[in-house]
Parts: C-alpha cells; structure tokens; sequence
C-alpha cells in the first residue's frame, strides 16, 4: 500500500502513511475542511431569532 500523500511505500506504524509528517498533512487537511463528500449543496442552518427591542 502506498501513502496517499507521497505515494512512498506505507510504514506499519503510521499506515496508511508513510510517516508521521504524512499523517500530520492529512489531519491538516481535514481540519481546515479541503476534504469535501460530494452531494447536493445544503442549505445554511437559520441562525437564532432576534429578540426585537421593546420600546
């Protein structure tokens, strides 16, 4: 099996990386949301209702 990453043969310890540096890209990724399901786009949650202001 090949690091998804680099391509570099995968290291038991890390698998399916290669490395700890690898396996650290790929958490970055997830986190900064580059990763993406493709589907139908969604429609944003409402945000809370607004108490109006009493006079």
């Amino acid at each position: 099996m090949s690091c998804p990453i680099c391509q570099k043969d995968s290291d038991p310890k890390y698998r399916p990386f290669c490395s700890r540096r690898c396996a650290d890209i790929d958490l970055g990724r997830w986190l900064k949301g580059s990763y993406v399901i493709p589907g139908p786009a969604q429609e944003e949650d409402d945000p809370a209702p607004q108490e109006t202001p009493k006079h």
